[in-house]
């Protein structure tokens, strides 16, 4: 069999982001139910420092595959008309090591770290939830939007950037697309007191602050993924009742987790558990309805393979 590769746009039309939620509910059950072989994740940067590259292996016993994710990372790409986030995501046959197809990395990644958050909003958020904060106005922010109407029935979104105009910019290219009213705030706080909070940044210091959030509040922290960068402050984790994707890379890379426990606010067992256990009905949810949930999202190989595996079943079935 030829290696078949996957471009961006198929990927989109073989995995609509409702199907995408439902996939990442397998992967977070599949991984918290000891079903898939999650290692540390090797990023480094090149001889020149001029990016990141990074390999993220996994193993699943259902789907029974393998596989990695494959990335490089150019921060300053997009200035000139290019992706920040470039490579693929490649499957083997797990009879025979045959790799099976390649798939643009960077449209898996846009779809099912917006489908995890909205996996986490589904079980975790109040029902009658209708407005969203989003904090940032690149691709995760234009993911999280379609996200986050999949799974409540949003009415306004108020978009907060660095810049206004590139929130103003980012709201324009969505006046024409129906759904929510969505509108670019000057203020921060504008943006966090709403039933629903993104932030989708590339910030490593806080821009969302736990005295702007409101009770009954949903967070999803996306944007940072190192322990010395965090979108959120130490007050907002201490208040929160956090869920994690995964524990162990949560333990070595979420600073919005590992700073509040350096500082003393936090023990190293605050977070409730993972997203997967709760599925798994091993850990609670909501306890309330003042209670302000947090979703930490790291994002982890067992998302991007499921939501590969998931393209690739879905391109067996249309060719018979």
């Amino acid at each position: 069999m030829s290696l078949v590769h996957f471009d961006a746009q198929r990927v989109r039309e073989l995995l609509p982001m409702s199907r995408c939620i439902d996939t990442m509910a397998e992967a977070m059950r599949g991984l918290s139910g000891g079903r898939f072989k999650n290692p540390p994740r090797t990023i480094f940067a090149p001889i020149d420092v001029k990016g990141y590259f990074g390999v993220m292996p996994g193993s699943s016993a259902d789907p029974l595959t393998y596989g990695a994710k494959v990335v490089s990372l150019h921060p300053t790409n997009p200035q000139h008309g290019m992706p920040a986030l470039q490579g693929f995501v490649v499957l083997f046959d797990h009879a025979t090591g045959a790799p099976l197809a390649l798939f643009d990395a960077a449209q898996i990644t846009a779809l099912r770290t917006a489908a995890a958050s909205a996996l986490a909003t589904r079980e975790l958020a109040l029902l009658e939830a209708k407005t969203v904060g989003l904090f940032g106005t690149g691709v995760q922010a234009r993911s999280h939007i379609e996200a986050m109407c999949s799974v409540r029935s949003i009415q306004e979104v108020r978009v907060w950037g660095r810049s206004i105009e590139k929130a103003r910019d980012f709201v324009a290219r969505y006046s024409d697309r129906g759904g929510p009213k969505v509108m670019a705030v000057a203020s921060p706080q504008d943006a966090a007191e709403c039933d629903i909070v993104c932030t989708v940044t590339g910030s490593g210091e806080p821009v969302l602050l736990g005295e702007w959030v409101r009770p009954g509040t949903h967070v999803n922290l996306v944007g940072a993924h190192t322990a010395g960068t965090r979108e959120a402050d130490t007050a907002l984790i201490a208040r929160g009742r956090v869920y994690v994707d995964s524990r162990e890379s949560a333990m070595d890379e979420a600073g919005d987790l590992l700073i509040p426990l350096r500082e003393g606010a936090i023990r190293a067992d605050h977070a409730v558990g993972e997203i997967g256990e709760l599925l798994l009905g091993r850990i609670g949810g909501r306890t309330g309805l003042g209670d302000v949930t947090v979703y930490k999202s790291l994002g982890i190989v067992a998302q991007d393979l499921t939501a590969a595996w998931a393209v690739w079943q879905q391109h067996l079935v249309a060719n018979g």
